[in-house]
């Protein structure tokens, strides 16, 4: 039979050189935060789809909606969630709104990501 605890330390000791170098290392407490927040936005399969259509190219919603299978409503809704978070942006020509990635660091975030779960 396997102890269940044999994953935590059988004995209290803190290393507090180790403790403090961590500590100082931690970002402040509303960066984890916000950071928390993208992730929980990239946590979402139709999101992660509309950003890895907008890695090759700007569309538009109609062109997004064909792309993840979903209707231009909620197209519409997840880009809405997805700009508040400055994962994409918009751009308009005539009466057609285009959406791009805000910037490269998505389509790492993206990547590593997916290279992750792969190993």
């Amino acid at each position: 039979m396997i102890k269940k605890d044999n994953d935590i330390c059988q004995i209290k000791c803190i290393h507090l050189d180790k403790v403090k170098l961590a500590k100082e290392a931690m970002p402040a407490d509303e960066l984890i935060r916000k950071l928390a927040e993208l992730y929980r936005t990239m946590g979402d399969p139709t999101r992660l789809k509309i950003i890895q259509a907008l890695q090759e190219q700007e569309l538009c919603v109609c062109d997004l909606s064909a792309v993840v299978e979903v209707s231009e409503s909620a197209v519409s809704h997840q880009l809405r969630l997805l700009r508040a978070q400055k994962l994409v942006k918009f751009r308009r020509e005539g009466k057609v709104v285009y959406y791009s990635l805000d910037d490269q660091h998505i389509a790492i975030l993206f990547e590593q990501g997916l290279e992750h779960i792969k190993e």
